[in-house]
């Protein structure tokens, strides 16, 4: 699987990212997290990368591992009250990962968010990526707002807006 990952990686060129989210499906993406927001107290980040460095091949590095340290990187958990949530979707490998902050992770087991994730990919499967996306931060936000309801003072940590590393 290295090798044959690699070449994968290497063949994609970054722009691809772009074709499958487009700026319209990003905007629909910001929307969504912006009313799921309303509803609980998490906080939702949304990446999508497109082909991984050589360097992060080369030491093998997982979907899991990339999306544990994007997590750290753009700083997910860096919330008041230990709330943030990345959703990470790796295009080339076509995997989502859900990393959830030890507030939330104490209440909601990784096999909820894996369950979103599987979903996604699924979607992902009949290239139907906008869809997959926003049911995704919609069983994100319901299960937010179950285990962590909106308070009055809740105030928005972190961007809405998805980020795309290409």
């Amino acid at each position: 699987m290295g090798l044959q990952r690699i070449v994968k990686h290497a063949l994609l060129p970054g722009w691809w990212v772009r074709r499958n989210f487009p700026p319209a499906a990003l905007k629909a993406i910001k929307t969504a997290i912006t009313e799921s927001e309303k509803a609980h107290g998490g906080e939702l980040r949304f990446v999508i990368e497109g082909p991984l460095s050589l360097q992060l091949l080369l030491r093998g590095q997982s979907p899991r591992q990339r999306a544990i340290d994007l997590f750290a990187e753009l700083r997910v958990w860096d919330t008041e009250h230990n709330s943030g949530v990345l959703i990470y979707v790796q295009l080339v490998d076509r995997r989502v990962e859900i990393v959830a902050d030890r507030g939330i992770a104490a209440k909601v087991p990784q096999a909820q968010w894996s369950d979103i994730c599987r979903g996604m990919e699924d979607c992902f499967r009949v290239n139907a990526w906008r869809r997959g996306a926003l049911e995704a931060i919609d069983r994100a936000g319901r299960l937010l707002a179950l285990h962590f309801p909106a308070r009055a003072n809740d105030r928005n940590e972190l961007p809405d807006q998805p980020l795309v590393i290409d």
